[in-house]
């Protein structure tokens, strides 16, 4: 059963089929149990000279001591043995393939406390000093320690010792020409990667100074635009507001004189008035109405003002708001610098990081001469190695560690490149949004300027609307003033015809007859000698009160008793002082207006909207009084300053 590996004059082709390090419990005759680790190598033979055939060579080593070597072939006619003897249920083809299942199991349980499977390694000497040893499978359970398999092996002599470890070395010789090829071509790779990441880096580097360059001057180009607009802005304000002063100066002193012009033409135009009292009665009414329409629009107007002012307010407000957002916009920019300031501190570190890699290359090109060398060295010791094996294991054993250092260092390198490409990614990711953040700044400035240009153009059309009104207040206010002049004048005259009418009635009762008045006696400012009135006197007052006694003294007599249409804009303002006034109790109304009193038949033409005025003759009523308080054409209205006068008084 047991047989030394087969000769190399035979062909033979090896198939390894298992080739891992298991723990082992080694068990000496008087020693105590000990663990070690052993390298199972399982290999399938298939020999063809004489006779074909295949054999199951299983090999024991120990990677710590070279000389640790126990072989094992099964053939066909051995494994008939071993399963007749140790009760096997599987076939020669089988048997590789479960033997290699147990091993695998007490793999898994070698690291517990108390493993189901563990190997036996049991020699009949106290230690493994070329002696025959056996190796148990052993399943573990609470009632006995159960042996699945039991294989005994033989030391390896001299010569086999010698081949396993000239193949040893072959095997080392070749992983460390795949080493070296593999070293040149991550050296080639790694440097072609450095210098494509230099390359990149001083791309990303210019491409980061032109970006830097390109904001600055946008920035510094858009602060000086909202500045010279700004100042623009304010120097067309400025002259705005000096024009509409200079206009409003010119049109004061243009009102001035057309006021001094219509004053002029009232004198000329009073001699026009005698048939214009006719209609005043007559459009009262109607310029009652217009009063009121006119107040409805001041009120309408007023109403206009406030919001006009309520909407300048709103406009100040959104001003402030603008400036608010305009400072955090510059907020905004502030942390963009400091972003790229950050940026920029991140490229420093990465040049950092690139010289130090540089620095890790040397270091390993340095250590490469030193393989070098001691690869010369090992490779003159080689003729020694019969006397010096036990040296050659432990430089081995160096240049094993060597080389997990050097592939140590080879995934380091191949890490900090991949970070490298992440970083390089991240910083391509922040340009764009950088961009994009720009673009969209970009943006919102043309709207904040559009609607700025929106709200100036609402500000001019409101500043327009505010002087139309104005203006219209204006001439309402003149129209007022003109009306007002119109009815003092006229209580004043009402007042002094009554006074002279009523001396002229008492001079004629002293006298014992009628004195006929003539109407161009009549005295142009009479005194009062009895009634003690000092007030001015209504001229409703004085229509009723003025023809009583004369009346009561002769019915025919012969004073004109026109009738007299007050304009409703003149009579309106004289109500207050037309409220206490109360006809006569015994004056027959329809009488004095059914005689004809020497008049012609179209002053008794009764109408509904006119005011009897009595004992008012025609010279009492002369031009020059009225044509100084009368308005002219300048003082009306621009809609108004084009029509004839016929259009104000009829009669005329």
């Amino acid at each position: 059963m047991l047989r030394p590996l087969p000769a190399g004059g035979s062909k033979m082709a090896a198939e390894r089929i298992f080739d891992r390090a298991v723990s082992v419990r080694v068990r000496g005759c008087g020693c105590e149990e000990r663990r070690l680790n052993v390298r199972v190598n399982i290999e399938l033979l298939s020999i063809s000279n004489p006779v074909h055939k295949k054999d199951l060579a299983v090999r024991l080593t120990d990677d710590t001591d070279p000389f640790f070597l126990y072989n094992l072939v099964i053939s066909e006619e051995d494994f008939q043995s071993l399963k007749s003897q140790q009760g096997l249920l599987v076939d020669f083809s089988a048997f590789p393939q479960k033997f290699i299942d147990l091993l695998q199991q007490c793999i898994q349980e070698q690291n517990k406390d108390i493993p189901r499977f563990l190997l036996q390694l049991v020699s009949s000497a106290p230690a493994l000093d070329h002696t025959p040893v056996s190796l148990n499978v052993v399943e573990t359970n609470p009632f006995k320690h159960l042996t699945h398999l039991s294989l005994k092996f033989l030391p390896g002599t001299d010569a086999e010792i010698k081949k396993f470890l000239a193949n040893c070395l072959k095997c080392l010789k070749e992983d460390k020409m795949m080493l070296e090829e593999k070293l040149k071509k991550t050296e080639e790779d790694l440097t072609r990667q450095l210098s494509y990441t230099q390359q990149n880096l001083s791309e990303k580097s210019r491409e980061l100074d032109k970006l830097k360059n390109e904001w600055t001057s946008y920035t510094t180009a858009l602060s000086n635009k909202h500045s010279q607009e700004l100042t623009s802005e304010k120097e067309r304000a400025l002259q705005a507001q000096t024009q509409y002063q200079q206009q409003h100066e010119q049109q004061k002193k243009e009102l001035e004189n057309l006021h001094q012009k219509s004053i002029q033409q009232l004198q000329t135009r009073l001699s026009e008035l005698e048939v214009i009292n006719k209609d005043l009665t007559e459009r009262r009414y109607k310029g009652d109405s217009t009063v009121r329409e006119l107040k409805a629009k001041l009120s309408g107007l007023e109403d206009e003002c406030q919001r006009a002012k309520q909407e300048v307010l709103s406009l100040r407000r959104e001003n402030t708001t603008l400036d608010a957002e305009c400072h955090e916009k510059e907020k905004l920019i502030n942390q963009l610098q400091t972003r790229v300031a950050v940026l920029e501190q991140e490229i420093k570190d990465k040049d950092q990081l690139v010289t130090r890699t540089k620095e890790v290359l040397d270091a390993t090109q340095e250590q490469k001469v030193i393989l070098e060398e001691s690869t010369e060295e090992k490779q003159r010791h080689i003729e020694k190695l019969e006397t010096t094996i036990k040296s050659l294991s432990a430089e081995l054993l160096k240049a094993n560690e060597i080389i997990k250092k050097l592939q140590g260092d080879l995934k380091t390198l191949m890490s900090k490149l991949k970070l490298k490409n992440t970083v390089t990614i991240q910083q391509e990711k922040l340009l764009a949004e950088k961009e994009e953040k720009l673009q969209k700044e970009q943006r919102e400035s043309q709207e904040m300027g559009q609607s700025l240009q929106m709200k100036e153009q609402e500000v001019c059309k409101l500043q327009e609307q505010l002087e139309s009104t104005i203006q219209k207040l204006e001439e309402s206010k003149q129209l007022l003033k003109t009306n007002e002049n119109v009815i003092t004048w006229l209580n004043k005259q009402l007042s002094e015809v009554q006074m002279a009418k009523k001396l002229d009635t008492s001079a004629s009762a002293h006298g014992g007859g009628r004195a006929a008045v003539s109407p161009h006696s009549m005295p142009d400012r009479p005194s009062f000698h009895s009634s003690g009135i000092s007030h001015p006197i209504s001229p409703f007052y004085a229509f009723q009160n003025f023809l009583e006694p004369t009346h009561n003294k002769n019915g025919n007599s012969q004073c004109p008793v026109p009738k007299v249409q007050l304009n409703s804009q003149l009579l309106k303002l004289s109500r207050c002082s037309d409220a206490h006034t109360v006809p006569a109790a015994g004056h027959p109304a329809n009488k004095e207006n059914g005689d004809q009193l020497g008049l012609e038949s179209k002053y008794f033409k009764r109408k509904d909207d006119s005011i009897p005025l009595r004992g008012l003759s025609q010279n009492t009523l002369n031009s020059e009084y009225l044509r100084p308080y009368l308005p002219t054409k300048a003082q009306l209205s621009p809609k108004a300053a084009g029509t004839p006068a016929s259009a104000y008084f009829p009669g005329s």
